[in-house]
């Protein structure tokens, strides 16, 4: 019996994937065991996952790290049976050893780096020494896979002592795709042997003539009794990436006569109905195995994922063509086939969406470990706090998420959060808190990194910006463009330079990476009470919901989800206000920009515009346009590196007549037009220069897709 050698890495594959993922939670788990010791159920959670890696390493070929892990999870058994304390030196050789066990993952991968074969060593002798290891045969690499269960009743496994020694009768019976998915029986065996005694008898009624046997499929089941202290989690635990490709019962035993009996029973079941199929089909044969649809999930590669995005986001352009046809030639069969597709299209989307969509507790979680390294680097006492860990979002924004928030993080525990100390002399905790927070916002997520620190020093951002020619000496600056220099290139307040931070460069590259996902920065601070940093981003990068309006010739999208209403602007409405740009909107008066004059387009303007009025950052501002055409499904397509420095267009799209629109971006547009009306009254040189070339740059854009 065997699989197909030539499917071995993707079984592999979806190991490391598996692996990936208990790591981020194991490590999750020892972090907070730092934090309660005593805590018997985080122990059990560490031990559990060690025992996983180690077991199901050594069934898919990982022998190199299920030895390693060998180890580390004798020495939580240790803290499990209440022979050694958890301390911070078991926590910390345990954090190392995690990234020792990443880089064997990964050993045997296209591109992975070397494995420090040295710095494993040196781990597992100091968690040996520790624990009061020896060392076995094991880690000396004389452990051979590929050896039977271990059959004596009195072997005691290197799970330990988690209750009471009790029998359990088993029942283990693979599916037609076990092997397939690179799983070896005998191995898995092999490791329920580790947990006590183990007596097997094997099952072969399934086993069909010879000529009719596939080489890819195993055909025997086993009825096991194993004698052990573990419970029934721990035991399925075993076959924890195999249970939904095998028949599996896992029921406690009375006595061994009567485990024996229902034992011998069971196989003679099993040839009896095998005779009686046999007979009922007229001839020997192999009887079919019913394997039940227990799966809740599948595991889907993002290249695929991917794919399918972009070929929905096609299908939208194709359905906006056809919608566009429709109401062109007005065939009323016609427009209902249109409709129906419609409908259907936007189905697909919405569902095409979700899957993409996943919690953001991922992401979160990874920064325990870094601010538990940076706490101990720093010597600051800090706790990490998490806040709406479920939220969803793309998993396009959320990959792009963790440069963002590791910069945020090392620069509020190195520049905000003070020493125990310093704190303690101002009436706070010694323990400082980082929290990090995410909720839904309409079509945006807010994802927010805060500290109770010291706060950002408003003067000497001022200083520093001045010595840096930012800004003029005597300018006015309110608190929030005061806390956005420090977004700026090369801009730090450090007095020197240190391994955490300092050299001006983490900040900038926030800015970049939130700019880059059509995301806004919005930085509150209080002295003495702590930085709040909220980074607001789209839900989605590939399809949004946009309203399409007109200048002249050129059509452009704005986002839905920030546009609120649409008024009308007559030359009355324009005289009223003394041809100053402002919109009486029921008595609230709205500054707007005329996208004509900003985009430089030459064409008359009609007696009566139309105003969009939208929420940004800034507060509600109007786009002045022509006419509006109507709400579309956008499909974003990038502009490309030639007019990357055009920031107030996020992207273009292909409307049903096969033009290109172009998707604006609200908040930029206004930052643009605030940024240089507030430099011109501020008499800064360069500030109507500054404004009119980037109206020249976006004025040619949009003159190349007219």
């Amino acid at each position: 019996m065997g699989f197909d050698s030539s499917n071995a890495e993707q079984f592999k594959q979806s190991f490391r994937e598996e692996a990936r993922e208990i790591l981020v939670d194991l490590e999750s788990a020892l972090l907070e065991l730092n934090e309660r010791r005593d805590d018997p159920e985080l122990v059990g959670r560490v031990f559990r996952a060690l025992h996983t890696i180690k077991g199901s390493g050594a069934m898919f070929g990982f022998d190199k790290l299920a030895s390693f892990t060998h180890n580390l999870e004798t020495a939580f058994d240790e803290v499990r049976n209440g022979r050694l304390e958890t301390s911070a030196e078991l926590i910390d050789l345990t954090l190392s050893a995690l990234d020792q066990i990443r880089d064997l993952l990964e050993e045997d991968s296209a591109g992975a780096p070397a494995v420090d074969a040295a710095a494993g060593a040196k781990i597992l002798e100091q968690v040996r020494r520790l624990a009061g290891i020896a060392q076995t045969d094991r880690e000396e690499g004389n452990d051979e896979p590929g050896g039977g269960p271990a059959t004596d009743p009195n072997a005691r496994g290197d799970a330990g002592a988690s209750g009471p020694m009790r029998e359990w009768h088993i029942r283990f019976a693979p599916g037609p795709d076990l092997l397939r998915c690179g799983a070896n029986p005998l191995l898995l065996l092999r490791e329920l042997g580790q947990l006590g005694g183990l007596a097997a008898k094997a099952s072969l009624a399934e086993i069909p003539p010879l000529a009719e046997l596939d080489p890819e499929r195993c055909y025997i089941a086993w009825d096991l009794v194993l004698s052990t202290d573990a419970d029934r989690d721990a035991i399925r635990d075993v076959f924890i990436f195999v249970e939904d490709s095998c028949d599996l019962t896992i029921e406690p035993a009375s006595t061994s006569a009567a485990v024996e009996a229902r034992v011998s029973a069971l196989c003679e079941a099993d040839r009896t109905a095998k005779a009686l199929e046999d007979k009922r089909a007229g001839t020997p044969g192999r009887r079919t195995y019913d394997t039940p649809d227990t799966a809740s999930s599948l595991r889907v590669p993002a290249t695929k994922l991917d794919q399918f995005v972009n070929l929905v986001g096609e299908l939208v352009t194709v359905q906006a063509r056809l919608s566009e046809l429709a109401a062109r030639h007005g065939d009323p069969e016609v427009a209902e086939v249109s409709e129906e597709i419609e409908r259907l299209t936007s189905a697909l989307r919405e569902n095409s969406m979700n899957i993409r969509m996943t919690p953001i507790r991922g992401t979160f979680e990874k920064f325990r470990r870094l601010v538990h390294d940076l706490a101990r680097d720093l010597n600051k006492n800090v706790e990490l706090t998490i806040e709406g860990a479920e939220t969803e979002l793309d998993k396009t924004v959320i990959d792009q998420l963790s440069d963002p928030l590791m910069h945020l993080i090392r620069n509020s525990m190195d520049h905000g959060i003070e020493p125990a100390a310093t704190r303690a002399a101002h009436g706070k905790r010694p323990t400082a808190t980082v929290h990090l927070s995410a909720r839904h916002s309409g079509a945006s997520v807010l994802i927010g990194v805060s500290d109770d620190g010291r706060g950002i020093d408003a003067e000497a951002v001022r200083r520093r910006a001045i010595e840096r020619g930012l800004v003029e000496a005597g300018a006015e600056l309110s608190e929030s463009e005061t806390c956005a220099l420090i977004f700026q290139p090369g801009f730090s307040t450090a007095e020197q330079v240190t391994d955490v931070s300092g050299r001006g460069v983490g900040m900038d590259v926030v800015r970049q990476r939130v700019e880059s996902l059509r995301g806004t920065i919005d930085v509150a601070s209080k002295p003495g009470a702590g930085t709040s940093v909220t980074l607001r981003l789209p839900l989605t990068l590939a399809i949004i919901d946009g309203l399409l309006v007109s200048v002249g010739e050129a059509c452009f999208v704005l986002p839905l989800a920030s546009t609120l209403e649409c008024i009308e602007l007559s030359g009355a409405d324009i005289k009223a206000a003394n041809g100053k740009h402002l919109a009486n909107v029921r008595g609230e008066l709205i500054p707007y920009i005329r996208l004509r004059e900003h985009f430089n387009i030459p064409a008359a303007r009609p007696e009566i515009e139309q105003v969009m009025i939208v929420e940004t950052a800034e507060g509600r501002y109007g786009f002045v346009v022509d006419r509006v055409l109507g709400d579309c499904q956008t499909v974003i397509k990038n502009l490309g590196r030639f007019y990357r420095q055009v920031q107030v267009v996020s992207g273009a799209t292909i409307l049903g007549n096969g033009t290109v629109a172009l998707i604006l971006d609200p908040e930029r547009l206004v930052q643009t037009a605030v940024r240089a009306q507030s430099q011109a009254a501020r008499g800064h040189p360069g500030a109507e220069g500054q404004s009119v070339s980037s109206g020249i740059r976006a004025g040619r854009l949009v003159s190349r897709v007219q």
